[in-house]
């Protein structure tokens, strides 16, 4: 009996004891995040540490507010404090990841840590190419979860800076522009996608979302300006660098080491075109050993171009269209039906252009520079398309309808459209001049190779 008894007494204890532990952690989890609701983060702070190192798989939200207290701490500290702060947020993520790992991705947090250390690096002391490390092992790790705009920037800033210290030879900053660049456009893709199943298939269909998908319409736009912005950055930062006598010079010296490397031909084939050096014998050489070894929808395009250049208008044509046929994912279809149309508008070719541009919306409905440009060859075939004046200028309502729809489908664009809009309608028929026309209401066919018709609008 007495063995019985000092057994139930243990577990009575021992369930006593939890009980009130579990009660202590839930009080400090109450406490502390009142506090730091209230941005009191001062007062949140020693509660919130008392329960981070009693109890530390407890609630997720120990780091969901551990990383706004502590960085409340950084921004409001100096020297060495500040260091101390900055590497608590460090151990906090590494925390994060060993007790609620589902909610720390690898790659994510690998990448912030090592943003956080290059933004503090002056205070730190750290080397750059350390924390080229430290991004690169975020790269390398987890790329899929690496995927944060700014991060991904910082990442290839520092390729360019230890580039210019000569810690880095050139075939590295050329090789992790393009490793970047191929993830910032995976992103882009990705959001775009995501984008367009908000986007009627009708461009006349009104866009009526809920309260949540205008949250993520918000949000991928966002993002997809992002990635544009750091896209133009990092061309930027590369500058000079990256110009065509570089890049020959470079790619002429590894050419034969690579010319079996579908990857090395595709990156050097792409960086050559974007840069205007189609014209260069090296390029010809790579394009050709590419169609040779993987022929792909970009190598019928470039082939269409150096044909056009000769002069070859018919094979130009031919090529363009087996890289449209041989693009089977219906974003990349768009951008080479987007490049097509833009070499017509190029040319005047402005009936072709625009069936391009068409194209490309049918398989990007947010590809709204199509729309734009539309509108802008709309405004400049003003003066050649219509009988008079009146129905010559009535061409700028066509060109801001145009311009409007670029700014229905694309958020990034709608400040730019809106603008063009207003434009077009100043160089458009105003009242007085259509209730002195009598033409109100009417219904006007603009002729040449817009072939369209436009209604006056009513007084």
């Amino acid at each position: 009996m007495k063995k019985l008894f000092s057994l139930l007494f243990i577990s009575i204890f021992i369930t006593f004891s939890f009980s009130q532990q579990n009660e202590d952690d839930i009080n400090s989890l109450s406490i502390f995040s009142e506090y730091a609701k209230a941005k009191n983060y001062d007062a949140a702070y020693t509660p919130w540490m008392e329960l981070r190192k009693r109890n530390p798989k407890f609630n997720s939200a120990i780091y969901t507010y551990g990383e706004r207290i502590l960085k409340y701490k950084i921004k409001n500290s100096t020297a060495e404090e500040k260091v101390q702060f900055i590497n608590d947020l460090v151990l906090l993520w590494s925390e994060k990841r060993e007790n609620f790992s589902k909610k720390a991705p690898l790659g994510a947090t690998l990448a912030k840590t090592a943003q956080l250390q290059y933004d503090n690096r002056s205070i730190l002391n750290i080397p750059n190419i350390e924390l080229y490390n430290s991004f690169d092992i975020a790269y390398k790790s987890d790329l899929k979860t690496f995927n944060n705009p700014k991060n991904l920037y910082t990442y290839f800033k520092l390729t360019v800076e230890l580039y210019d210290s000569g810690e880095k030879a050139v075939e590295e900053l050329f090789t992790k522009y393009d490793e970047v660049s191929e993830k910032i456009e995976l992103e882009i893709k990705n959001f775009t996608n995501k984008l367009n199943q908000f986007i009627p298939e009708n461009e006349d269909q009104q866009q009526v979302l809920s309260k949540k998908q205008k949250s993520q319409f918000k949000s991928y736009t966002s993002f997809l300006k992002a990635y544009t912005q750091i896209s133009k950055g990092m061309d930027i930062d590369l500058g000079e660098r990256g110009n065509c006598e570089n890049l020959i010079k470079m790619y002429d010296k590894n050419y034969e080491a690579n010319k079996n490397e579908g990857i090395w031909l595709q990156r050097a084939m792409n960086r050559l075109a974007n840069k205007d050096c189609i014209d260069t014998e090296l390029f010809v050489t790579i394009l050709q050993q590419k169609n040779n070894l993987e022929p792909n929808p970009d190598t019928s395009y470039y082939l269409g171009i150096i044909k056009d250049k000769e002069g070859k208008s018919d094979e130009a044509f031919a090529y363009y269209t087996q890289a449209i046929d041989l693009e089977t994912d219906g974003y990349e279809k768009a951008k080479i039906l987007f490049k097509i149309a833009t070499k017509f508008k190029k040319s005047g070719s402005f009936s072709k252009a625009r069936s391009y541009y068409r194209k490309a919306l049918r398989y990007n409905q947010s590809m709204g520079k199509c729309y734009i440009a539309i509108s802008q060859m709309y405004a400049s075939s003003a003066k050649n398309c219509g009988s008079d004046n009146f129905t010559q200028r009535a061409v700028y309502w066509l060109a801001s309808s145009e311009a409007l729809k670029a700014a229905k489908v694309d958020n990034n664009l709608k400040k730019s459209a809106n603008s063009s809009s207003k434009n077009y309608l100043a160089k458009a028929p105003q009242k007085s001049e259509i209730f002195s026309s009598g033409r109100e209401g009417e219904l006007i066919s603009i002729g040449c190779w817009i072939s369209s018709s436009v209604k006056v609008p009513n007084l």
